[in-house]
């Protein structure tokens, strides 16, 4: 089973039991839409038979940059337009999945791009990656990333990087544990790893991955709360102006007319 499948955001490639998922948009960042969620997930979906490792990959200058404003400003303000469910369980078939999800990270990764980042088993990086969430400047907050993101790094520094918005080096990410390795030649990274993980075998990855979820229920537990405060700031009028502000005029919510 090799060759590639194209998709309308995902460039996807499998070689045997390898599965590589690039997210692709790149006149849009590679920020996330409806559609990217929908092929992501199905993906995903046929990796739980078929793959032993999924590689997430964006592209050299972005790896994710976050929510597609403005498909998001061209649909109203209803909850059923801005369902963030979808998503977050796409994020948690990443980390929940009978395979080991490894984020490859080159660029800049922002927002919900971090959400994917925290999903994953391991991330690799190379030496010029940058993660930040800016949600909190247009009266937002990263709600559905949280929980991932604080199973990865501990409340402290998942919550000092949400206050802060500003965006963190590979060397602080690799500090706080956010990143596993990182390097100039990242591909060197990715390819020395995927060595070794190709040693294991389908049945002890399903079997390890399924006795580690029963170890810790933070990210159901938390889906409830991440769901209702996504929901909640995304539906604000207010905030909702500020985005289609921006997307018009290209200024910040701080920045007078």
């Amino acid at each position: 089973m090799n060759g590639y499948s194209d998709y309308q955001t995902l460039q996807v490639r499998w070689e045997e039991q390898l599965c590589f998922i690039q997210l692709y948009r790149p006149n849009d960042k590679n920020t996330i839409n409806d559609t990217l969620i929908k092929e992501c997930s199905e993906v995903i979906q046929e990796c739980e038979a078929k793959a032993k490792i999924v590689i997430l990959e964006g592209l050299k200058e972005v790896f994710c940059f976050g929510a597609d404003f403005n498909s998001m400003a061209e649909t109203d303000s209803s909850v059923e337009s801005s369902n963030p469910e979808p998503l977050y369980d796409l994020w948690l078939q990443l980390a929940q999945g009978s395979f080991v999800s490894v984020a490859h990270v080159q660029g800049q990764a922002n927002a919900g791009g971090i959400g994917f980042v925290a999903a994953c088993d391991l991330v690799l990086a190379d030496s010029h990656a940058m993660f930040s969430l800016s949600e909190l400047l247009f009266g937002l907050m990263p709600a559905c990333v949280l929980p991932f993101l604080i199973r990865k790094l501990g409340f402290q520094k998942a919550h000092a990087m949400t206050l802060m918005t500003k965006p963190v080096t590979v060397k602080e990410a690799f500090e706080w544990g956010l990143v596993d390795a990182y390097g100039e030649n990242s591909a060197a990274v990715l390819g020395k790893h995927l060595r070794r993980l190709k040693c294991l075998n389908k049945t002890a990855i399903t079997r390890y991955k399924r006795y580690m979820n029963t170890l810790d229920s933070t990210l159901l537990d938390s889906k409830e709360k991440a769901l209702a405060a996504n929901l909640e700031v995304f539906n604000d009028t207010d905030n909702r102006d500020k985005i289609t502000r921006y997307i018009k005029t290209g200024k910040f919510p701080w920045e007078q007319d």
